[in-house]
């Protein structure tokens, strides 16, 4: 499928020839009719990818603060690895959209195929031939409405938002400063409302449109002074409300909103505007400052957007998806104009003079609208290079399933360089990244179905290094298809998942000898192989293992149970594995004690020692915290038995003491 990209390195817009994405649990894939490019925002997202590392920096202090921190804690050449995977990624581009229902994933039961649905968010209703939402994040298209009308649902929903937090109130006097795309939205709605409204911009045309639209007076700034118009439209009052809904850096409208709104007056931030509040006026007029979040409620909540949790509606009347159901209906009833604010039509193949013209700034534009082609055929397998039609007798064909951030930082890369292996197909869930990292490392093709990699008879292993509830899924795909198999810890997020990952295991095996290898690293460490090699087998070890894990924030998909496993789960099985691989001995019985803590930023059950017995007489201590710093250093390990000791501390240093002497 097509889709339009940014190359984050050098800020070029591409347009790529992708897979289609996978469809997941609780969501569809729609085939897009139509996509609206919001100027504004993509223009700002342009001009920031094709400024220069330095540039970067200076525009997102936040995200150097971030590198710094890691740097301290994992090092530079593992943080300068990690932060150099990420600039090869291309940038998705738009986030709304409208299309065709094409497949609906488990959990969702209120849509069918054929549906027609407005589409929202970025990463998901992006410029595509195929995107796959969450249901959270689709509403389904009145008949009334095109797929035109539809795709501006998101743009629209974000000018919602912005009224609701506002709060205006009948006859009121509001100031709408910024009359792009979503400004001329909000006049809308706000007349709808029952305002009086008064627009600004520096673009004549668009406040002449805006007049078109409802305003009751328009301000072309650097010709008519703002100041004084709002005076006259008030009578000398001031507005009681003003809507900042322009997209630029400059400080100007955050400036002009304190001077010409009345006292103890409302002002809300719906664009991205330069923020230095100029305290005076707000504090001596008392004035009311709030700041929109894009379409509502459940934005940024994974919960929510990601995990189907509907808000109640008793509660939360206006979630970003009624917000969208909201302006589809006013929409229907034609309350709502959005087919005048467009003046562009692109088809995705020619999106690129799109953004040139918006980047040119030498034609008047609002709405700018990418078309698609319903019919055109999807493949959903891109080659790279020709296909290997048999199996190497000298190489071993892999097959990868999950490119993130670590498999491409810490797994691919090893595989890539060495001569016994040959990188046939990588699996991932969109279809730009399993593109970006076939041509980065190799790949023969890619796609986001594991299937192709299933019956290409050349791969003889698969990596799995996909989100962990989805690792016994995959590992289980893959032994039935006779592949020896490398999974990332954990193997299984549950017993559930463990017996039928051993039941598998034992089928492929009752055919032919068939690998299973969990990825437990800590075991292979060079530091590991001495320390183990200082006790003799069978003695009676003593073990403490503190890991000062520093925390990961519990909103991430980590702490998900039915995700992420937990971290007890998810990270605390390396180390239990390394105490059981020291003393070359089976736990034979557990005890653990988390501590009690009042702070939602940490876990109780993230924060526990575990005492594990072992059958030869061993006993492991693992004591693991996410309440420490990370300053401090992660992991260390202390062995204790037949007069010898041996210690780890944090993979940097090893001591070594033989009976008494170091």
């Amino acid at each position: 499928m097509l889709q339009v990209v940014q190359n984050v390195k050098n800020g070029q817009l591409e347009l790529r020839d992708v897979p289609p994405p996978a469809l997941l649990p609780g969501g569809l894939l729609v085939r897009t009719a139509a996509s609206i490019i919001s100027p504004g925002t993509e223009k700002m997202v342009l001009e920031l990818g094709k400024k220069s590392l330095i540039g970067k920096a200076r525009e997102r202090p936040d995200l150097v603060r971030q590198v710094i921190s890691r740097a301290r804690e994992h090092g530079i050449v593992r943080t300068v690895q990690s932060v150099m995977s990420k600039m090869d990624q291309a940038l998705q581009l738009g986030y709304s959209a409208a299309g065709v229902v094409q497949d609906i994933g488990p959990g969702v039961v209120d849509l069918k195929i054929g549906d027609r649905v407005a589409i929202a968010g970025a990463g998901y209703a992006s410029h595509a031939e195929v995107n796959f939402v969450p249901r959270n994040l689709t509403a389904l298209i009145p008949d009334a409405v095109s797929f035109e009308e539809a795709a501006y649902s998101t743009v629209a929903a974000i000018a919602m938002q912005g009224v609701r937090l506002a709060r205006p109130e009948l006859s009121e006097i509001v100031v709408v400063s910024g009359l792009g795309l979503i400004g001329l939205i909000t006049v809308q709605l706000l007349k709808a409302n029952g305002c009086r409204v008064l627009g600004i911009d520096f673009n004549k045309d668009k406040v002449e449109q805006g007049m078109r639209l409802g305003l009751d007076e328009g301000v072309v700034l650097d010709v008519d002074d703002p100041r004084q118009a709002v005076d006259r439209f008030s009578n000398g009052r001031g507005a009681d409300l003003t809507l900042i809904t322009a997209a630029t850096s400059s400080n100007q409208p955050i400036e002009l909103a304190g001077e010409i709104t009345r006292r103890k007056g409302r002002i809300v931030v719906v664009g991205a505007v330069g923020m230095n509040i100029p305290r005076d006026i707000y504090y001596r007029k008392e004035l009311e400052l709030r700041i929109s979040m894009s379409y509502g409620p459940g934005r940024y909540d994974r919960s929510y957007e990601e995990g189907g949790l509907d808000y109640p509606y008793d509660y939360v009347r206006w979630t970003e998806q009624r917000n969208l159901e909201s302006v589809l209906d006013l929409m229907r009833r034609e309350q709502l104009d959005v087919r005048s604010l467009t003046t562009h039509h692109f088809p995705i193949a020619n999106a690129a003079a799109a953004y040139d013209m918006i980047q040119k700034g030498n034609e008047s534009y609002v709405g700018i609208v990418l078309q698609y082609d319903l019919n055109r055929p999807q493949e959903k397998v891109v080659r790279i290079a020709p296909s290997i039609a048999h199996k190497s007798t000298e190489r071993l064909g892999v097959g990868f399933v999950g490119a993130g951030n670590y498999s491409s930082v810490h797994l691919i890369p090893h595989l890539k360089s060495s001569s016994d292996v040959q990188l046939l197909g990588v699996v991932s869930a969109t279809g730009l990244n399993a593109k970006q990292k076939a041509e980065k490392f190799g790949f023969s093709y890619c796609s986001t179905d594991i299937k192709p990699l299933l019956d290409d008879a050349a791969v003889a292993a698969i990596f799995i290094g996909t989100r962990h509830s989805t690792h016994a899924d995959f590992t289980i795909q893959a032994l039935d298809a006779g592949k020896h198999v490398f999974v990332e810890k954990p193997m299984v997020v549950s017993e559930e998942q463990l017996d039928a990952v051993i039941d598998a295991y034992d089928r492929a095996n009752a055919k032919q000898p068939t690998g299973l290898m969990v990825g437990l690293n800590r075991r292979f460490a060079p530091m590991v192989t001495r320390l183990k090699e200082v006790f003799n087998a069978g003695d009676a070890l003593q073990m403490i293992y503190r890991v000062n894990s520093g925390g990961i924030p519990t909103s991430t998909w980590l702490h998900e149970s039915d995700e992420g496993g937990g971290m007890l789960i998810g990270e605390m099985c390396h180390f239990v594995d390394l105490m059981q691989f020291i003393c070359g001995q089976q736990p034979a019985s557990v005890y653990a004690q988390s501590l009690t803590l009042n702070n939602q930023k940490f876990s109780d059950r993230d924060n526990l020692t575990i005492v594990v017995s072992f059958d030869g007489g061993s006993i492991g201590t693992l004591c693991y915290n996410t309440v420490g710093n990370n300053a401090f250093p992660k992991e260390r390990v202390e062995v204790y038995g037949g007069g010898n000791v041996g210690v780890i501390d944090d993979f940097r240093s090893l001591e070594i003491i033989k009976r008494g002497k170091p």
